[in-house]
């Protein structure tokens, strides 16, 4: 084994990195920098496709809103698209989309058939007119991406199907 003391290892240090004492610097050529325009990047925007076999196949969606207060549950029957004002409160819900088997592909939230694969629907929670939240609910797995409010819960429960 070669013994190297602390004192040799710390006068080396330098060298190796700044190169000899006296010593000429070599050249070093930077690489060009980037322009401004190219120095952040563009976010794509998720889009939502309803694609043919689900359009106008279901009728609405079944939201449970939980008083956590008094420990009651309400269940609304709201049309998608529709909007729901919900009693004693000063919030609305309002059904953006549903998709019976939602998944999602790069940015585009879809789904992938007609059935009751993974049910879920777009909704925006407002209150006195501020959006409290804007995302997903998903009746199979309520506690995903749930909004958390300090007095009320909410829950997709089911879906009704359009009039044949």
């Amino acid at each position: 084994m070669i013994a190297v003391s602390l004192q040799s290892v710390l006068f080396a240090l330098p060298i190796l990195f700044w190169g000899a004492p006296g010593g000429k610097k070599q050249d070093q050529q930077l690489p060009p920098r980037a322009e401004s325009v190219h120095s952040h990047f563009i976010k794509k925007e998720a889009s939502i496709v309803v694609p043919p076999s689900v359009a106008g196949k279901w009728k609405a969606v079944r939201i449970a809103v939980i008083d956590k207060s008094n420990v009651s549950q309400k269940v609304f029957t709201i049309p998608i698209g529709g909007k729901q004002a919900i009693p004693s409160t000063a919030m609305i819900i309002k059904v953006e989309t549903f998709l019976p088997a939602f998944i999602m592909e790069g940015s585009v939230m879809t789904s992938s058939s007609n059935e009751l694969r993974n049910p879920g629907v777009k909704v925006q929670i407002s209150e006195n007119g501020s959006v409290l939240f804007q995302g997903w609910l998903f009746s199979k797995f309520p506690n995903s991406y749930a909004f958390m409010h300090p007095k009320y819960g909410f829950t997709f429960v089911d879906v009704v199907p359009a009039d044949k």
